[in-house]
């Protein structure tokens, strides 16, 4: 009889497309495909963090009942480090994975985290989990860096999007590989033209970027004609989280030709925003059709 082969499972980073993690976990585990390694950069190390602790069902639970104003209360602002501090965000996960450490999770576990001074990739594979995950997710710019092990860390999204380098390393010898980054960029982030609301940019976000920068308020000159509507500079905001989006995209893209997916799995998630986590019931359900749409890949490589 043929001796199992070890099935790594590497979800990538992508903010609040993250959701879609739990729609793929769900649809492998119908097809009766259980990964023996998770490995997770940013949003995918926590929810590959939670899926490892065997607390999956919290978080859908919490994520799926999420509304825009719950999001917004959540952020905790400062202007050290970041704009959101993330003790509020972070002080709930407290509640679904409580003090767990990574060693003793049933499911062998690695988070992906950027040094922040040197830019080197670091792999977390020791201590509290959450603290793992925090670094993860440590988005420049947005939320506050985290210090562990006397290193300051940031998003793992910068160097490894979507860590097949280390499922391989811990011993897989196949991997899932979810990528969140299609549709972040060119013509299909513009497919689906909608008014800027609430839920993209928060109101005190926009007032926020209004008064620091006025230039990004669309001025108007009455002598000229214009045959059609003219680019607006968009928000701070805005321009931060597209240049991150090209960063992550473009990282994404090299580390994945370099150190390919058995299978790969693409969510498509075009109109997602960064902040969009209140959608989380869409995330969801394109995770469970991206899997069924690589339903006859996944049965001829994992059977």
């Amino acid at each position: 009889m043929a001796r199992k082969l070890r099935l790594g499972l590497a979800l990538g980073s992508g903010s609040a497309r993250g959701w879609a993690h739990i729609g793929v976990i769900r649809a492998l585990e119908e097809r009766g495909i259980k990964p023996d390694i998770v490995c997770g950069s940013s949003v995918g190390a926590l929810v590959g963090g939670v899926y490892a602790a065997g607390e999956l069902d919290r978080l859908e639970k919490w994520v799926t009942g999420l509304a825009w104003t719950t999001v917004v209360r959540l952020m905790d602002l400062t202007w050290r480090g970041g704009l959101i501090r993330g003790t509020r965000l972070f002080t709930l996960f407290r509640t679904i994975l409580a003090d767990r450490q990574i060693e003793e999770l049933p499911i062998p576990y690695g988070a992906i985290a950027t040094e922040l001074h040197s830019g080197r990739e670091l792999w977390l594979r020791h201590g509290n989990i959450l603290e793992a995950v925090r670094a993860s997710c440590a988005m420049p710019g947005l939320f506050t860096p985290v210090v562990r092990d006397g290193v300051v860390l940031v998003d793992g999204g910068l160097v490894n999007p979507v860590p097949v380098s280390m499922c391989r390393a811990l011993g897989a010898e196949l991997v899932v590989a979810v990528d969140l980054s299609w549709g972040k960029l060119g013509p299909y982030r513009r497919s689906k033209e909608r008014k800027v609301a609430p839920r993209e940019e928060p109101s005190w976000l926009g007032r926020m970027t209004m008064k620091m920068m006025p230039g990004s308020v669309k001025r108007e000159d009455p002598s000229i004609v214009k045959q059609e509507e003219e680019p607006t500079i968009p928000s701070i905001f805005n321009v931060f989280m597209t240049a991150l989006d090209i960063v992550e995209t473009r990282v994404a893209r090299s580390r994945l030709a370099g150190e390919p997916a058995d299978v790969l799995i693409t969510p498509l998630l075009p109109d997602f925003a960064t902040m969009d986590f209140h959608r989380a019931e869409e995330a969801i359900a394109e995770g469970r059709a991206a899997v069924d749409r690589m339903g006859p890949l996944l049965q001829q490589v994992l059977n």
